[in-house]
């Protein structure tokens, strides 16, 4: 079991990893839902996730709120997806939707190709896709090469737990074409039930080895 864990800068990153975590999720600000590091945190965690075998996939997001972004915001993103690859990040960690409540599929496919080379995360801005767009939004994320979907498979307001049917329509409908990662609430004292529920093989949270 792939354990993700979720750190805020690079303080915990050392105890995270001795307690287990199998590869670090880097932002900051996790209070308004993780924003894009510092270049020196980035630097710092890379280099020691990097010493410990460990992957690193870094948050590419300006701002906490809404997933929809202006030109100016995607321009940011664009600049710091590419400084984290030149700093040696594993993957990028990102998702932009439109005022319909479906993927700006323009802002990904600019983002998508200057991802190019390291993995791929679409994050919870999945989970404020349409319901009835969702399954397709698996489609069109498959066919641009995302690696993985970090969902929590429902609103945050209720615990993982109450969303375990949809987590699994969304690995059943994905059929291995696409990682669905399940975050959101998992701890120590959840994963094993959740787990064996979904019959997954990586998970995600900040709790998940503490």
């Amino acid at each position: 079991m792939l354990k993700e864990v979720c750190v805020e800068n690079f303080a915990m990153i050392p105890e995270k990893i001795a307690k287990g975590a199998g590869r670090i999720e880097l932002c900051d600000n996790l209070s308004a839902g993780g924003t894009t590091v510092s270049h020196g945190v980035a630097l710092k965690a890379i280099e020691y996730c990097h010493s410990k075998d460990i992957k690193v996939m870094s948050m590419v997001r300006p701002r906490g709120g809404k997933f929809i972004y202006s030109i100016e915001e995607i321009e940011i993103m664009k600049h710091d997806l590419l400084h984290l690859k030149q700093l040696g990040t594993d993957g990028v960690v990102f998702g932009c939707l439109d005022h319909t409540g479906w993927i700006d599929e323009a802002a990904m496919a600019a983002l998508l190709e200057l991802a190019e080379g390291v993995e791929i995360t679409f994050h919870m801005a999945f989970d404020q896709i349409k319901p009835g767009k969702q399954l397709d939004a698996i489609d069109w994320l498959v066919k641009q090469g995302v690696h993985r979907i970090l969902t929590h498979g429902g609103p945050l307001d209720f615990g993982i737990e109450h969303h375990l049917s949809r987590l699994k329509e969304f690995i059943d409908y994905a059929a291995g074409r696409i990682i669905i990662l399940p975050g959101g609430g998992i701890t120590r004292n959840n994963l094993l039930s959740i787990t064996t529920v979904l019959n997954v093989s990586e998970v995600h949270g900040t709790r998940i080895v503490d």
